[in-house]
């Protein structure tokens, strides 16, 4: 059953993805990421998005690059913060390689990152495949956060080593 919270922040996160798309306008007619997962040193170049649908093929490609690596399991990652990767990178204006720290996480690896940090959240969006941690090679976290940010399209999160994303609420950290 589902609970009132996780319903609650569904919703948020449906508000959130439609106040992006009004303000930024629909998914452009293609949509392609160049994608690296640094744990399981796997690599993707992939379209996932075109002539106006996904490509389900593309998206479980995408799913199993970013499976929780721990407990090598594979869940859907939402198109919002796929599209919101997406757009991201395709500010940039140049075609680099997304490195993967983290997508979907497994209950029990989060319960294990939160033993070790307190950054880590008990209901992480993480596992929900709501969010992804990610940097990309020769680019400053500030940049990378700012253009994040410049979305206003779910929480966005600056650490040392990478840039967080999801498609909850809008907050900053």
């Amino acid at each position: 059953m589902i609970s009132r919270r996780t319903f609650i922040q569904g919703l948020a996160a449906v508000a959130v993805l439609c106040q992006y798309t009004k303000a930024f306008g629909s998914v452009s007619s293609e949509r392609t990421l160049s994608l690296y997962n640094v744990h399981t040193d796997e690599s993707l170049d992939v379209t996932y998005f075109s002539d106006g649908s996904y490509d389900y093929e593309a998206l479980g490609k995408i799913n199993q690059l970013m499976r929780c690596h721990y407990a090598d399991e594979v869940k859907p990652i939402n198109t919002g913060v796929l599209d919101l990767l997406c757009d991201i990178k395709d500010r940039l204006h140049e075609d680099r390689r997304i490195e993967i720290i983290s997508g979907y996480r497994s209950a029990a690896y989060n319960e294990y990152l939160r033993a070790r940090s307190r950054k880590v959240a008990r209901d992480s969006y993480h596992v929900q495949g709501l969010a992804i941690d990610f940097s990309v090679s020769g680019m400053s976290k500030n940049t990378l956060s700012g253009i994040a940010k410049s979305f206003y399209a779910g929480g966005v999160g600056k650490y040392r080593e990478f840039v967080h994303i999801d498609v909850g609420p809008v907050r900053y950290w």
